[in-house]
Parts: C-alpha cells; sequence; structure tokens
C-alpha cells in the first residue's frame, strides 16, 4: 500500500526561511500553554479533592448537629413534663420579657 508523503513546494520552504521568529513565538505560546494547562489541571483536581473532603465533614457536623438538637429536645420536653409549674413561669417570663422588648420600639 502506498503512503502519501507531503513534498515541500518552494513556497512552504520559502515561509519556512522568512518566518523564524513567528516559529519560534508559536512555539513559545504553545509551551506555555502546555505549562500552563498541566498547572490548571493539578489545581482543578486539588479543588475538587478540597470540595469533596469540605462536603464530606459538612455532612458529618450536619448529622452531629442534628443528634445534639434531638438529645437537647428529648431532655426538655423530659424537664418540662416533670417540672409543669415551672415550665409555665418561664414561659410567662419569657411572653413578658419580648413584650417589654417590643414596646421599647
Amino acid at each position: 500500500m502506498a503512503t502519501a508523503t507531503k513534498s515541500k513546494t518552494p513556497l512552504d520552504s520559502k515561509q519556512d526561511n522568512e518566518a523564524p521568529l513567528t516559529d519560534k513565538a508559536t512555539s513559545a505560546a504553545h509551551d506555555a500553554v502546555d505549562a500552563l494547562s498541566s498547572k490548571a489541571a493539578a489545581a482543578e483536581s486539588g479543588v475538587r479533592k478540597g470540595a469533596t473532603s469540605s462536603a464530606e465533614t459538612l455532612n458529618e457536623k450536619q448529622l452531629a448537629a442534628r443528634e445534639k438538637i434531638e438529645e437537647c429536645t428529648s431532655k426538655t420536653r423530659q424537664l418540662a413534663s416533670e417540672n409543669p409549674l415551672a415550665t409555665a413561669g418561664i414561659a410567662f417570663a419569657a411572653g413578658m420579657l419580648v413584650t417589654a422588648l417590643f414596646r421599647r420600639k
């Protein structure tokens, strides 16, 4: 099977000889883009790992907070059922305090 090879025409040879500065600039630009690309890929990987880690930590903290809220709620309900008179007094005092704060406007 015959393969086609590109032969240089006189115009191609002339362009190679007349534009060495352009060729160097193009090569330097390609090298810079390649270097930037690898650094950007590394940075993206680091950001993705950090985001994943943050999401996992946030989920753990949310679960811990929910457990703590449930624990405090159950203790409050137990205290309120054991001491209904004290609970009523605290609710009355809190209502008076809120009313006094709103009247000061």
